[in-house]
């Protein structure tokens, strides 16, 4: 004697599917469907059968079993925009996939002692002090532990529309409009999918810089909370090893580099937030290109989040072409020029005197920041910026032009407040800045005058009515 289909006209499949991903919820749902079928917006019934070999769903409960539990298995941890659970282990992942040793006592003592000597340098070159913060050398895992959280925090501006664009592609593609309300209690899960697909991009992104970066400042945004300086030894080694330069000289070099940037955001109180507002203000505005992101999940595996990360390594995000977008990319590469321009110029000055390859290293130096890397690319292709400063030749040309016009001291008062900084016009005619300046300090003095004898005046009769 066989046993009762416990689910009268529906196929296993289906039945298996529900209750894995609705839960409790699902024999309600089932019995409904059993009881008054399933039927599209034309109001004609569906077959179930035809609708599941549609999906790719397989025919075996057990496998249907077995893919979505994977796919919830993935979805469970995380929430918001990031799934920050799986960045994190794709990122240590990644860190550590060529290897990635503990820092050695000697390379720990090594990188002290540069860090140590390079304050010592540039307090000849800058009034601006040292930072004060702890002196560090990292290994890869722990670069991206130390500097995850604002990575993510400069992804979830876009993080958030990209996970919503895509939920709504992979559902309209690969789960047929005729599904109706079962769709839509699908929607959480395909919401926790585009965080996780999103996630997984950003930590394949981190991981892969960790085998790149020297320190905590090479692509020009502060990375640390507080201040602080930190090598990557094994990162400068494999650096050094391309240049005909002693090691020790190279790694000298950069710690000039780290500690000359650490003193730039410590120090100028408004710089840091003022440079992470920019970036958020051009991330926001990151228009998402539908037809790039509906191309790309087209014929993937909506039950593979990696599948899909790897889908959209291509990009998906549309051209800035708005005014406010043009002017914002502006502000950051002008801005990103400028702080590079300062460090450039600045740890030129403190090393010509100590270090014989100084000019080779800060010709390398300057190549690799305007050429960016892979990794970079990758973070490009991910929110749609590219943070390479351009036009940092020119900034070092601005800032040389101050300090010999007026010293140190008159270079380093250019931070003093953001309406003072150079734009791209005084990076087109670098040596015209302070004509510029002076020229400007001028009128608003002519301005105030003017307005000060209003007011005065103004001021004056209401005392002779009175």
């Amino acid at each position: 004697m066989s046993t009762p289909d416990p689910t009268p006209g529906i196929p296993p499949a289906w039945a298996a599917m529900l209750r894995q991903m609705l839960g409790p919820q699902a024999d309600e749902v089932i019995a409904e469907i059993a009881e008054h079928g399933l039927q599209g917006p034309d109001g004609e019934p569906i077959d179930l059968a035809e609708l599941a070999s549609r999906m790719g769903l397989p025919e075996d409960p057990a496998a249907v079993q077995a893919m979505v539990s994977q796919m919830q298995q993935v979805l469970a941890s995380g929430t918001g925009p990031i799934n920050t659970d799986l960045t994190h282990d794709l990122a240590r992942q990644t860190a550590a996939a060529e290897g990635d040793p503990s820092v050695t006592d000697t390379e720990r003592r090594a990188v002290v002692d540069a860090l140590g000597v390079a304050e010592l340098w540039l307090d000849q070159a800058t009034d601006l002090p040292a930072c004060g913060g702890p002196v560090r050398a990292w290994s890869r895992s722990e670069w991206v532990e130390q500097t995850l959280p604002r990575w993510r925090t400069l992804a979830e501006p876009v993080a958030g529309s990209v996970s919503a664009e895509l939920a709504r592609v992979i559902g309209e593609q690969h789960m047929p409009e005729e599904m109706g309300d079962l769709a839509g209690a699908m929607a959480p899960m395909m919401r926790q999918l585009g965080s996780a697909v999103f996630g997984l991009q950003l930590g394949q992104a981190v991981g892969t810089l960790s085998r790149e970066v020297l320190g905590t400042t090479d692509i020009g945004v502060p990375l640390l909370p507080g201040p602080g300086t930190a090598l990557l030894p094994r990162n400068v080694t494999e650096f050094a090893e391309g240049l005909d330069v002693p090691p020790d000289e190279v790694r000298l070099f950069l710690a000039l580099r780290e500690a000359a940037h650490a003193r730039l955001f410590t120090h100028v109180g408004w710089l840091q937030g003022h440079l992470l507002g920019v970036v958020d203000a051009y991330a926001r505005g990151v228009a998402i290109d539908v037809d790039a992101l509906e191309d790309a999940v087209r014929s993937i595996d909506p039950t593979d989040p990696q599948g899909i990360a790897d889908a959209l390594s291509g990009g998906v995000f549309a051209m800035a072409t708005s005014p406010a977008q043009q002017a914002a990319l502006l502000r950051l590469e002008t801005l990103l020029a400028l702080i590079e321009g300062w460090v450039d110029h600045v740890t030129s000055v403190a090393a010509e005197a100590h270090l014989p390859h100084t000019a080779a290293l800060r010709e390398t130096m300057r190549r690799r920041r305007a050429a960016g890397g892979p990794a970079e690319d990758i973070f490009a292709t991910l929110v749609g910026l590219e943070l390479r400063p351009r036009r940092s030749r020119d900034a070092a040309t601005l800032w040389a032009t101050l300090a010999e016009e007026g010293g140190a001291a008159a270079r380093e008062a250019v931070w003093d407040h953001p309406d003072l900084l150079p734009t791209a016009e005084d990076l087109d005619d670098p040596t015209g800045y302070r004509a510029r300046r002076e020229a400007a300090e001028a009128d608003n003095a002519d301005l105030d005058r003017a307005l000060a004898e209003i007011f005065g005046q103004d001021d004056e009769g209401k005392r002779g009515e009175s």
